[in-house]
């Protein structure tokens, strides 16, 4: 082909754009991106990066692409956290206290290091950019929420399950209303002084502990008229990896076959043979410790119901016998040194 054309010329319609990269074997890729256009965007305040939301607002990033940003958070001034889309990128909003934001030097990596240590952090999954080969019902691959089976998981009433019904069919609602969804930087962990679930760095996570009281943990981080939290689903863990992948910065392979060199697993000699601490257990697309270290339990359910699933590995698994896709299931109540939890946000 190069023999042939001395050049190559794309033609895209409105609203498409194109991401370029190149690869270490030399071929150039071409990703057509496509800019959402969501409606109620339009009737919403807009916040810029570094700027707190006095109500819920519209975030624009440099490539156009938009997120709803909830009352009383504040939009990273992190270059590197602030772009929606794009390889290792992704959206982090911080709870700072208003009084305490214009003062903030974001260009100061220590001082952004403190920020990260002291308040609340979620990340972004722009579910309107992703294809869609998700399910919601265990039978049809057509939605851009829901469950993958990157590992020939079966989904149905009989093994794999999560029925669309109240908090997820809430969730599933405010998803295609603003395209998107905010889950916990880190694994939640508990506030030394107060008691209370952080999902902040440097912390230890939040482990020793059962499904229901995790499940209840994580819907009292976050509640307010316009935003809630809850436990994270199945769906809401696929459709994040679906977006990790399909943004270019890690593969299919790595995701689901042979995450070890992804984090803290037995077999990746980068970390030591036990737990570490939140933000110390690897970074993709600004979500820390998406592979290793810990199992997170799951609102999704495996069999009759009684069981529930964890997803991930842990420090002491092997990357590829266990990687970030790996689905395992234990009795609700069983309480396990090596599990823990995430919270997701659900903007009414």
């Amino acid at each position: 082909m190069a023999n042939r054309y001395n050049r190559l010329v794309f033609e895209v319609g409105e609203g498409i754009t194109f991401e370029v990269s190149k690869k270490r074997n030399g071929e150039v890729i071409l990703r057509a991106l496509k800019i959402v256009s969501n409606n109620v965007y339009s009737e919403l305040p807009t916040v810029s990066a570094g700027e707190y939301a006095e109500v819920l607002s519209v975030y624009t990033d440099n490539n156009g692409n938009k997120a709803v940003v909830p009352q009383g958070w504040t939009v990273s001034g992190v270059p590197k956290e602030n772009i929606i889309w794009g390889n290792d990128k992704g959206l982090v909003i911080y709870y700072i206290p208003k009084e305490k934001v214009s003062g903030i030097n974001w260009q100061n990596p220590n001082e952004v290091e403190t920020l990260m240590r002291a308040y609340d952090q979620f990340v972004w999954t722009p579910v309107g950019l992703l294809t869609a080969n998700a399910t919601l019902d265990g039978i049809h691959f057509n939605e851009k929420f829901g469950r993958m089976n990157y590992r020939n998981d079966k989904f149905s009433e009989s093994a794999f399950n999560e029925p669309l019904v109240g908090e997820l069919l809430s969730q599933k609602e405010s998803v295609d209303k603003y395209d998107g969804y905010y889950s916990s930087r880190y694994r939640i962990s508990k506030d030394e002084e107060t008691g209370k679930p952080r999902s902040v760095k440097g912390a230890d996570s939040w482990t020793t502990i059962n499904f229901p009281t995790a499940k209840e943990i994580a819907s009292t981080m976050v509640q307010s008229k316009t935003v809630t939290s809850h436990l994270m689903y199945g769906s809401e863990y696929d459709t994040r990896e679906k977006w990790v992948i399909e943004s270019g910065t890690v593969t299919t392979k790595k995701i689901a076959r042979d995450s070890t060199e992804l984090g803290n697993y037995y077999n990746n000699g980068n970390y030591p043979s036990r737990i570490v601490k939140t933000g110390e257990d690897g970074c993709i697309n600004n979500i820390y410790g998406i592979a290793g270290n810990l199992e997170e339990w799951t609102q999704e359910q495996y069999d009759d119901s009684s069981y529930r699933v964890l997803r991930n590995g842990c420090y002491y698994a092997y990357g590829d016998y266990c990687p970030v896709d790996y689905r395992s299931y234990y009795l609700p109540d069983g309480i396990y040194s090596f599990t823990c939890f995430r919270a997701t946000l659900c903007i009414k």
